[in-house]
């Protein structure tokens, strides 16, 4: 409890009193001071006269005693003495209290302050966890303990079942006890109470009417138990068991460090845990570039080089990867054009839309009948997917020297055709739409595909898209539609008669930003024009 000055001080007052002035620990030994410095024990002889009991917290740690002998000071010396020894022990009693909260302050600003360096390291959870043990452990005076974690659980539960916790650390435990598939206490109350915020404590686990597994405890030589939660953000993660192999009262100093070391660790656990998926999100993210730049790849990487026609092609995807494509094929000195939509977004619709750009391009080499390509890419399709997974399709091949287009629709936005006179700026009448097909490829395997036929002339527009045009809204929930991008390629016509097939593409997406400011993109935007030169 000291240095042994309080043991020299009782020697002092016997010396000077004439009677016995003695200090004992709480199993009634004598302590007496040491030559030098410090103290030693002996057994105690006589029964006490009067003791007046040291204690720390309600925990009785020794007593000051006063014991037979003859006085040699005044006849009241003795009833003064007693009163010596009470205020005697007061002042022991409140320096040793006080001694005692500062060494669990020190205790506790060196677990937190370990607990601490873990955040900043943003250590694994199994090390956070296992570091967390041996300071609880230690700075409690503790005899073993374990560390469990919940499985995620999409009701917010907890499980009835020891074998459905995950074990991340253990000290002094045999497997026997760890492998027990009962908790500790009836109904699982320890752990729900922990998890619920409080502490769980069993003083005496002999004696507890709550305890489940009582022999095994006992077998296991756990006496006292103390149990509390693993909580971030109110999500309980687990619980910290800890056990002492004698009966053991908790102190409020005990409690406030345990809650202090869980709360730390909880928050240790989750930081870990966000680094955790902070990586595996950056390593899926490396993949989505790579691959994001494979898919670039896969279009076109020019226009078509051909002397009648101007040709011009966007495509913007609202994540990563995209579903929307476009192509352009080259056919004996005729020009194949494709675009299409698949349906979703992300890995999936960009796998798929390079399936469905691939199944197209080898059609194309060994069938001439468009709509005959259609099919073939349709039955591909069906074969190769689920019923969920589908695209639509426009194809057409133009031949540039009779300027003839042949077409067929696979369930795509019908391309606008605008026929520019000369003469005066088209209007809503010059506008056409190219809508022979059927419906999207990947249904239905039995599906047939109508074509037609087109004769172009010079100076005609071919505008086509996919429905990320038509339905990307404003804050006000409006949808772009057809009708404005339809007036926008009829703006871009009237403002420059002569314009190219790369303005009419830029006027399109000047008028969709402007339409949709900084709300977010629905689908991936893909927008190709074609324009007949004089």
């Amino acid at each position: 409890m000291t240095d042994g000055s309080l043991a020299a001080l009782c020697a002092e007052l016997s010396g000077l009193t004439g009677m016995r002035v003695q200090l004992r620990d709480r199993d009634n030994r004598v302590i007496v001071p040491r030559k030098g410095q410090g103290w030693d024990f002996e057994s105690a002889t006589t029964q006490p006269v009067v003791s007046v009991p040291l204690r720390l917290g309600e925990e009785r740690i020794g007593a000051l005693t006063l014991g037979d002998g003859e006085p040699t000071l005044p006849q009241d010396a003795r009833e003064r003495l007693e009163g010596v020894l009470a205020l005697l022990a007061r002042t022991a009693t409140e320096l040793v209290q006080h001694e005692s909260s500062l060494r669990h302050k020190v205790r506790e600003l060196a677990a937190l302050t370990r607990m601490g360096s873990l955040l900043v390291r943003a250590a694994g959870p199994e090390h956070v966890l296992e570091v967390t043990l041996e300071l609880a452990l230690n700075v409690l005076g503790l005899d073993a303990g374990s560390i469990v974690l919940f499985r995620e659980d999409p009701d917010g539960g907890i499980t009835d079942l020891e074998e459905d916790l995950l074990l991340k650390a253990s000290r002094n435990l045999s497997p026997q006890w760890l492998d027990n598939p009962n908790p500790l206490s009836r109904d699982r109350l320890f752990d729900r109470m922990a998890i619920a915020g409080k502490m769980a404590v069993a003083e005496d686990i002999e004696s507890d009417e709550r305890i489940l597994v009582r022999d095994e405890a006992l077998a296991e030589g756990l006496r006292a138990a103390i149990h509390v939660g693993l909580l971030f953000n109110q999500r309980a993660l687990g619980v910290i068991r800890l056990y002492s192999r004698r009966p053991r009262a908790f102190s409020d100093e005990d409690r406030r460090l345990l809650a202090s070391l869980a709360q730390h660790a909880a928050a240790a656990c989750e930081q870990s845990r966000l680094a955790l998926i902070e990586r595996e999100d950056q390593r899926v993210q490396r993949q989505l570039q790579l691959a994001a730049d494979v898919q670039r790849r896969m279009l076109p990487r020019g226009v078509p080089s051909t002397p009648s026609l101007d040709v011009a092609a966007r495509y913007i995807p609202s994540f990563e990867l995209g579903g929307d494509f476009y192509d352009f094929i080259e056919l004996s000195g005729h020009v194949g054009v494709a675009i299409g939509d698949v349906v979703g977004k992300g890995v999936a619709a960009a796998l798929l839309m390079a399936s469905v750009r691939a199944s197209l391009r080898a059609h194309t080499r060994e069938v001439y009948d468009i709509d005959e390509v259609v099919v073939r890419v349709n039955q591909a399709l069906c074969r190769d997917t689920r019923d969920n997974e589908f695209a639509s399709l426009w194809y057409g091949v133009i031949d540039p020297v009779r300027l003839r287009l042949t077409y067929s629709s696979a369930g795509h936005e019908p391309p606008l055709i605008i026929r520019v006179p000369r003469h005066r700026p088209p209007t809503p009448a010059d506008v056409d739409e190219l809508h022979a097909g059927g419906m999207v490829v990947g249904i239905d395997p039995s599906q047939r595909y109508q074509r037609a036929v087109f004769d172009l002339k010079p100076r005609d527009v071919i505008v086509a898209y996919t429905d990320g045009v038509t339905d990307t809204v404003n804050f006000a929930r409006e949808r772009f539609g057809k009708k404005r991008c339809r007036q926008a390629v009829l703006d871009a016509l009237t403002q420059d008669p002569e314009a190219g097939a790369a303005a009419i593409v830029e006027r399109v997406l000047w008028e969709l930003r402007q339409f949709a400011g900084l709300a977010p993109r629905p689908d991936d935007t893909t927008i190709l024009a074609l324009r007949v030169r004089e």
